[in-house]
C-alpha cells in the first residue's frame, strides 16, 4: 500500500507546494501585523482551504472528464472578462480588473489564464494538430488572444503580458519554430532599449541592441527576405515605443521611468520600489527575525502582503529566507516541467507546460520587481502574495499536475 501512494504521489511538488503556502502565510500575517493581520490571514487561510478542496476534486477527475470541460471553461472565463467591462467590475487605482458581488470580490483575469491553458491544451491534444500549420498557429494564437484584448481594455497590462509569456512557452514545447521564438525572445529588449532612449534622450543603446539582434538573427540561415523583413518589424517596433509612451496614462509613464530611475520620484512612482529594495538588502544573510523587519513593521511599503510579498521574507529572514522562497518555486516549477515530460497525453503534456511558463514568469517577475529590475506590473509571487483568485487558481492547478503524475507514462524504474 505504501509502494502504491508513494507511485500515485509526487511528494517533491506535493511538499515544495505546501511549504510555499506555509511561508506565505508566515509573511501575510507579519506583513499585516497590527493592521488587521487575523482577518486577513484567516481570510488567506480560507483561500487556501478552496484551493486544497478544488486540488483533490480535480486530483480524482478523470482526464477525459477535464479535457471536455476544456472549451465550455473557456468560453466562461471570456464571459468572465468582458463581465468586468460591465457595471459588474470593480475599479481600484485606475484598472477594473475585479468583479464585485456584495462584500465578495475575484479577479477573472487569474481565472482565465488556467481556462485558456485548457482550451490551448485541448487543442493541441487534438489528431493530426501541427503548430507548423497556419491553420492551428492561428487557432492557438487566438485562444491567446482574444483574453489579452479584454484585459488590456481593463486595461491590466501585466496580466497580459502573462498571457504572452505563456504562449511562447507552449508554442516551444510544441514544436514551434526557434527563429520565431528568437524574434519573441528579444523584442523585449529592443523595446526597453528603444525606451532608454526616449526617457534619457540617447538612442545609442537601441542602436548597439538592434545591430546585435539582426546579426543574431542572419545566424538561423533564414530565407534573406524573411531575415531582413524580421530585422526591419523589430527596429520598427522600437521606433514605435516613443509614440506608443507618449499614449500612456501617467502612472503608467511613472512605473516605466521609475524601471530605470527610481529616485526620480521618490515620493510617487519610484515609492515602492525603493522601499522594497531597502526591505530587501537590509535583511543582511539571516534577517532580523520575524515580526521584526522595520520596513515591515513600520509599513514603508503599503499592502506588501499582495505584490510585495518578497520583501517580508527577505527582511525578516535575509538571504536564507529569499533562497528558500526561490528553492521552493523553483521545485515547484521543475516538479512540473517532470509531470510534462512523463504526462501520457499531449493535453496534459501541454497543460503541465503553460504551468511551468505562468510559475516561470510570476516569479521572474514579481521577484524582479521587488529588487527593482522589472517594472510594477501588478502580478502575484505565486502561492505566496496575498489573494483568493490566484492561489485557488494555483493550488487547483497542482490538483491537476498530480492528477497527471498519477495516470503517467510508466517508465522505469529508476524514473
Amino acid at each position: 500500500m505504501q509502494r502504491r501512494v508513494n507511485d500515485m504521489l509526487d511528494w517533491g511538488l506535493l511538499l515544495s507546494v505546501a511549504a510555499a503556502m506555509a511561508m506565505g502565510l508566515i509573511s501575510i500575517y507579519s506583513a499585516a501585523f497590527g493592521m488587521g493581520s487575523d482577518a486577513i490571514f484567516k481570510r488567506q487561510l480560507m483561500y487556501a482551504g478552496v484551493g486544497i478542496v478544488a486540488a483533490l476534486v480535480l486530483f480524482f477527475l478523470p482526464e477525459r472528464i477535464i479535457r471536455n470541460l476544456a472549451y465550455p471553461m473557456y468560453g466562461v472565463g471570456v464571459l468572465l472578462l468582458a463581465a468586468v467591462l460591465t457595471p459588474l467590475g470593480h475599479e481600484v487605482n485606475g484598472q477594473r480588473c475585479w468583479i464585485q458581488i456584495g462584500s465578495f470580490s475575484f479577479q477573472p483575469s487569474e481565472f482565465a489564464k488556467i481556462t485558456t491553458l485548457l482550451a490551448v491544451a485541448r487543442l493541441a491534444g487534438r489528431k493530426g494538430f501541427s503548430i507548423q500549420s497556419i491553420r492551428d498557429f492561428g487557432a492557438v494564437a487566438g485562444l491567446f488572444l482574444l483574453p489579452v484584448a479584454l484585459i488590456m481594455m481593463q486595461p491590466d497590462t501585466g496580466s497580459a503580458t502573462v498571457f504572452l509569456a505563456m504562449l511562447l512557452g507552449v508554442y516551444l514545447w510544441i514544436g514551434g519554430d526557434l527563429f520565431v521564438l528568437y524574434l519573441a525572445a528579444v523584442a523585449p529588449f529592443v523595446a526597453i532599449a528603444a525606451l532608454y532612449g526616449v526617457l534619457f534622450d540617447s538612442m545609442i543603446w537601441f542602436a548597439i541592441v538592434s545591430a546585435l539582434v539582426c546579426i543574431g538573427s542572419f545566424l538561423f540561415k533564414r530565407n534573406l527576405v524573411v531575415t531582413i523583413t524580421a530585422c526591419l518589424l523589430l527596429v520598427g517596433a522600437g521606433l514605435a515605443v516613443k509614440p506608443f509612451f507618449s499614449q500612456l496614462e501617467p502612472y503608467q509613464q511613472g512605473r516605466l521611468i521609475t524601471l530605470f530611475e527610481p529616485e526620480r520620484n521618490p515620493r510617487g512612482s519610484g515609492y515602492h520600489v525603493i522601499q522594497s529594495i531597502l526591505a530587501v538588502g537590509s535583511g543582511g544573510f539571516s534577517g532580523k527575525g520575524f515580526l521584526k523587519g522595520t520596513q515591515t513593521q513600520l509599513r514603508y511599503i503599503p499592502e506588501q502582503w499582495t505584490d510585495f510579498i518578497f520583501c517580508v521574507p527577505t527582511e525578516e529572514f535575509g538571504f536564507i529566507g529569499g533562497v528558500i522562497v526561490i528553492a521552493l518555486l523553483v521545485s515547484v516549477t521543475f516538479r512540473a516541467l517532470n509531470i510534462a515530460s512523463l504526462a501520457r497525453s499531449p493535453f496534459a503534456s501541454v497543460l503541465a507546460i503553460g504551468f511551468v511558463s505562468l510559475l516561470t514568469y510570476h516569479t521572474l517577475v514579481n521577484i524582479g520587481m521587488a529588487i527593482g529590475l522589472f517594472p510594477v506590473m501588478g502580478i502575484p509571487l505565486p502561492f505566496l502574495s496575498a489573494g483568493g483568485t490566484s492561489l485557488i487558481a494555483n493550488v487547483a492547478v497542482v490538483g491537476l499536475m498530480l492528477n497527471f503524475y498519477k495516470t503517467r507514462r510508466r517508465r522505469s524504474a529508476r524514473t
